[in-house]
């Protein structure tokens, strides 16, 4: 579920704490519409985090649509123009991309040989993926934009107040870069790379700057039309300037660049935008996920275990807390995803209910089907069943919610696909059942015989109080060393699921037929990998 970080004062989700910020923006600059963007550097392909950005944004837009009349507009900016300075590790073909290191990424080419450059390659996979998951959004191309000049009369600007602009990057840098700085970064007209070196003239009447090429040659060009492009900082609070941005939120390792973007844009004689700062994801060992690296969960791999709505529910969680981003969490966030769901249909006002990740993960119209099990159930039920065969699970399904099938519930029939894909790549391989202690065996066995004597057709609470008295009865002191037995000697894991719901839907026989296997020692060892279609 989720926590009270996804809340303000009142109760209010945290995507209408923003726009409400936005909307006081507003209030002190009237517009004829508001400005929301999200920044993608493709120099690496993008990973979850870069559609954790845009699908974050898309939610503050949706609650800054329930509150004020203006049309928004949301445009996911690619800096596609920016120098490339290493060689991502999770691409084909490195060392012929290393030799294009310091263009445009948009002037070197394709390393998967599928499009006009490696900037459109990794563009055309982000809009593919915003594309997915139905988010509305404008996309724009920095070398689009300079080259056609939506930038000339911001780059002017630039030209002019260079030494203020200088003056607010200068003390962040190191001696050696501060020697060579300019915000202005002239693209070689013979090698194509853009440049860090420093600027011999400025000449504002014509709006060129002088530099010495790469070759010695002192070199004149102008910094409109796409002849240079801006160090990065300087860049986004160009945008800031150029766009009027209302809103643009990043991550926590971008603080001191944001404060560094709002002096400059500032210097530009327009008004920082609203820029809320967000945690970090991290890969399974802690680590901040990176585009270069590519230590992080994929996106194709998210929606390989789980739905697009689930990613959607872990993007909506506490986005101020740094989180673990690895296949371990998706069952639990499943699940969340389905208690929203269910509250959203049980409980509230149409106004309490815009507070529900459900309404922003739906768009406002949630399904209403109801799910009558969860993800961490049907991993269970796979394992126990010990099959890949859809049909096979439909018949337990359809046993304990009857007329339950795939047509009449599309999230449940997606669930199991899932958990089939998820139980065979991510529980079987770690599952390892072991043999009952002399006290658990005694436990079992009362177990199974309590199972017996149920009256049919037993409720899964029945179930669970029998379950209950079994354990207390049998001497645990603590009666989750009992349920932890009972998940380590039936399931082979550490964790399982409610008992008496498990039971219910298993069967009460194939239950007790269970745990007659694990007291006669088949189950003991490494689980064999369940069958399929």
């Amino acid at each position: 579920m989720g926590d009270d970080s996804d809340r303000g004062q009142g109760g209010e989700a945290w995507p209408f704490q923003e726009a409400r910020k936005v909307l006081a923006r507003l209030a002190t600059r009237p517009k004829d519409h508001v400005f929301f963007e999200t920044g993608y550097g493709p120099s690496g392909l993008p990973h979850i985090g870069t559609f954790g950005e845009v699908q974050r944004t898309s939610m503050v837009r949706q609650a800054f649509r329930e509150l004020s009349d203006v049309p928004v507009r949301l445009v996911a900016f690619s800096d596609d123009m920016d120098g490339l300075r290493k060689v991502p590790d999770n691409i084909p073909n490195k060392e012929m991309v290393a030799g294009h290191l310091g263009k445009p990424l948009t002037s070197i080419p394709d390393p998967f040989g599928k499009f006009e450059s490696f900037g459109h390659h990794n563009n055309a996979m982000l809009r593919d993926f915003l594309d997915r998951f139905g988010i509305q959004y404008e996309f724009r191309s920095s070398t689009e934009q300079y080259k056609r000049g939506v930038f000339d009369a911001t780059l002017l600007r630039m030209l002019e107040h260079h030494d203020e602009v200088a003056a607010v990057v200068l003390p962040t840098l190191g001696e050696e870069r501060r020697a060579t700085y300019s915000p202005i970064l002239p693209i070689s007209p013979k090698s194509g790379r853009v440049l860090q070196v420093p600027l011999v003239e400025r000449k504002l009447d014509s709006g060129t700057v002088v530099f010495r090429d790469e070759d010695g040659t002192l070199t004149e060009v102008p910094v409109t039309g796409g002849h240079v492009k801006m160090q990065w900082k300087a860049d986004w609070a160009m945008r800031w300037a150029a766009f009027d941005v209302d809103f643009e939120m990043s991550g926590k390792d971008l603080i001191e660049s944001v404060k560094l973007a709002s002096r400059i844009v500032k210097v530009l004689g327009g008004t920082p935008p609203v820029t809320p700062i967000v945690e970090l994801f991290l890969d399974e060992n802690g680590e901040k996920i990176s585009k270069s690296r590519g230590n992080g969960m994929t996106i194709e791999q998210w929606l390989t275990y789980a739905s697009p709505e689930s990613l959607s529910t872990f993007m909506f969680h506490a986005p101020q807390r740094a989180k673990r981003l690895y296949f371990d969490v998706i069952p639990k966030t499943v699940d969340d995803y389905l208690s929203f769901l269910a509250q959203y249909r049980a409980h509230g006002t149409a106004e309490t209910r815009k507070q529900n990740p459900a309404w922003f993960i739906h768009h406002g119209k949630p399904p209403s089907e109801d799910v009558p099990v969860t993800f961490a159930m049907l991993l269970n039920l796979v394992s126990a069943a010990n099959t890949g065969d859809p049909k096979v699970l439909w018949g337990f399904l359809s046993r304990y919610a009857p007329g339950a099938n795939p047509a009449a519930n599309p999230i449940l029939a997606r669930m199991v696909d899932y958990a089939v894909a998820y139980y065979r790549d991510f529980v079987l391989p770690e599952k390892k059942h072991r043999p009952p202690t002399d006290q658990e065996r005694a436990a079992l066995e009362d177990l199974a015989l309590a199972l017996t004597k149920l009256v049919p057709p037993a409720t899964p609470e029945a179930i669970q109080n029998e379950v209950y008295e079994v354990g207390k009865r049998s001497g645990f002191t603590n009666l989750r060393d009992w349920f932890k037995a009972m998940y380590e000697v039936l399931f082979g894991q550490a964790q399982g699921p409610r008992m008496g719901s498990f039971i219910a839907l298993y069967g009460v026989p194939e239950s007790i037929a269970l745990i007659q296997r694990a007291l006669a020692g088949e189950l003991a060892g490494t689980a064999a990998a369940p069958e399929t279609a």
